[in-house]
């Protein structure tokens, strides 16, 4: 998964997990978080399997969806998903996203717009919102190679067994 490591619901490394720093895909996924963050990239072009229920892949899937630069309310992906009344419930599927940036749930919005829970945080979310918007974040600094472990304070990857 695809994490902010300082959160309180970040996944834990299981037991067992194999840490592969070398791996490609850590390189990949590196590189283009920091192209986005730069604002070099605006979407990725990585190798994904979401894991959850029927109705948590809908909603990651219709959140993956929506454009660079635009943003959805809960009830509108409701609506488009025909669960009408099911702001909650996509407001619960949208905070159990496994991959953080990959599946944009901040483009994701309360009702009439207002800025609500993100798991990396409300600034993060401001912040992406702000660089996809045009302007210029404060609070996404460019990812370095001291940054690497897992519980880091910056998005961490993780490859599970």
């Amino acid at each position: 998964g695809l994490s902010f490591a300082d959160r309180p619901h970040a996944p834990r490394i299981a037991p067992g997990w194999l840490e592969q720093e070398d791996h490609p895909l850590f390189a990949q996924t590196r590189l283009q978080l920091e192209q986005v963050a730069s604002g070099q990239r605006r979407s990725f072009d990585l190798p994904i399997h979401l894991h959850g229920t029927p109705f948590q892949l809908r909603i990651w899937h219709e959140i993956a969806a929506i454009p660079y630069g635009h943003t959805r309310t809960y009830g509108e992906i409701a609506r488009r998903l025909g669960s009408p009344g099911s702001d909650r419930a996509v407001g619960a599927a949208t905070g159990r996203n496994p991959l953080c940036w990959v599946v944009p749930c901040h483009r994701v919005l309360g009702q009439n717009g207002a800025l609500t829970g993100y798991a990396g945080g409300l600034p993060r979310k401001t912040a992406l919102l702000a660089l996809e918007s045009g302007h210029t974040p404060t609070l996404l600094p460019p990812l370095s190679a001291s940054d690497t472990p897992p519980h880091s304070s910056q998005a961490a990857c993780a490859l599970l067994p």
